[in-house]
C-alpha cells in the first residue's frame, strides 16, 4: 500500500487500480475510505485509478489536529499527492461530496488539472445547494411499486424532520441505486462501516467555503470538465448538474439514464465507456 506525507506531517494512503494514464479519483461521503469506488465500473480497464484515502479514512491516519477534516484544509492533501506523483498535471475524477474538494483544488490550482469528472456531485463550495424538494422530485419518479413507495414514504418523512434513524434510512436505500440488487444492498451496508462520522461532520463545517471566490477560480480553469448526473437522482438532479458546468469555461453536462447516486453501480459498461471517452477525446 503506497503512502505519502502531506502538508502537516499526515501519512496518507492511496491505492491503485488498472493500468493505463493515471486518473486521480476522490471519494465521496462525506469522508468514506475510497474502497467503495472499488474499479469504477471497469473504467481501470484502460486507466491506472488512484484511490485516495482521505485523511482520517481507509488506510489513511488521523490527523493529530482534527480541525484540517474541513474541506478546504484538504486541498493541499491533493495538491501533495499530485507532486508526489510526480505529474506535472492530472485527469481528476470526484464522486459525491468529493465534488467540493475537487472544486476547491480547481479553483487553487488551475493549471495543474488537464480533465475533470464530476460524478454526481455535490456543489456547496459554489453555493448551488440540493434541497428537499429536489430529492423528492427525484424520488417520486420511482412510485409505484411497494418497495419503492415504501422507501418513497420513508425518504419524504426524514427530509420532512420525522424520524430519520437507522430503520427510515434502511427503507429509504433503494431510492439511491438505479437497482436494489446484491451489489446496492453491499454498498449500502459498507457505507455504514467506511465513512468517518467525526469527519464527515466537520468537512463542511463554517468557513470552509468562499462561493465567489471559488466561481472566480473555476473561471481559470482551462481544461475539460464532464459534469455527470443520473437520471433518476436528486443529488443532484440533472438541472442543478448543468447550473455546476456553466461555471467552467469548458464545462459540459451529461445525464445517465435510469442511474441514481452510483452509476458505475448502476450500469458499468455505460458508465465506464462515457467517461473514458471524454477522458480521451473531451467529448
Amino acid at each position: 500500500m503506497p503512502t505519502f506525507t502531506t502538508y502537516d506531517g499526515t501519512e496518507l494512503a492511496y491505492h491503485f487500480k488498472g493500468a493505463g494514464e493515471p486518473l486521480v479519483c476522490l471519494p465521496g461521503g462525506a469522508m468514506r475510505a475510497s474502497a467503495y469506488l472499488g474499479d469504477l465500473g471497469g473504467l481501470g480497464a484502460g486507466r491506472r485509478l488512484i484511490l485516495l484515502d482521505l485523511r482520517g479514512t481507509g488506510d489513511s491516519a488521523v490527523p493529530v489536529d482534527e480541525s484540517t477534516y474541513r474541506v478546504d484544509h484538504q486541498v493541499a492533501d491533493v495538491e501533495a499527492l499530485r507532486a508526489h506523483l510526480g505529474l506535472e498535471r492530472m485527469d481528476l475524477l470526484a464522486h459525491s461530496a468529493g465534488g467540493n474538494l475537487a472544486l476547491l483544488y480547481a479553483a487553487a490550482h488551475p493549471d495543474r488539472v488537464r480533465r475533470i469528472v464530476l460524478v454526481t456531485p455535490t456543489a456547496w463550495a459554489v453555493d448551488l445547494p440540493v434541497t428537499a424538494e429536489h430529492r423528492l422530485e427525484a424520488a417520486r419518479l420511482r412510485a409505484g411499486t411497494e418497495l419503492y413507495d415504501r422507501a418513497i414514504e420513508a425518504y419524504e418523512g426524514i427530509l420532512g424532520g420525522g424520524p430519520d434513524g437507522d430503520e427510515a434510512w434502511e427503507a429509504a436505500a433503494p431510492l439511491f441505486y438505479g437497482r436494489w440488487d446484491d451489489a446496492a444492498r453491499a454498498d449500502w451496508a459498507a457505507g455504514a462501516e467506511d465513512q468517518n462520522e467525526k469527519a464527515a461532520g466537520a468537512y463542511a463545517g463554517p468557513g470552509a467555503f468562499d462561493p465567489p471566490a471559488t466561481r472566480a477560480g473555476l473561471r481559470r480553469v482551462e481544461g475539460e470538465v464532464l459534469v455527470l448526473a443520473g437520471g433518476l437522482d436528486g443529488n443532484p438532479r440533472p438541472a442543478l448538474a448543468g447550473q455546476l458546468a456553466e461555471l467552467f469555461p469548458r464545462g459540459a453536462v451529461d445525464v445517465q439514464p435510469d442511474a441514481v447516486h452510483f452509476p458505475w453501480l448502476d450500469d458499468a459498461e455505460w458508465f465506464s465507456a462515457r467517461v473514458e471517452r471524454f477522458l480521451t477525446s473531451g467529448r
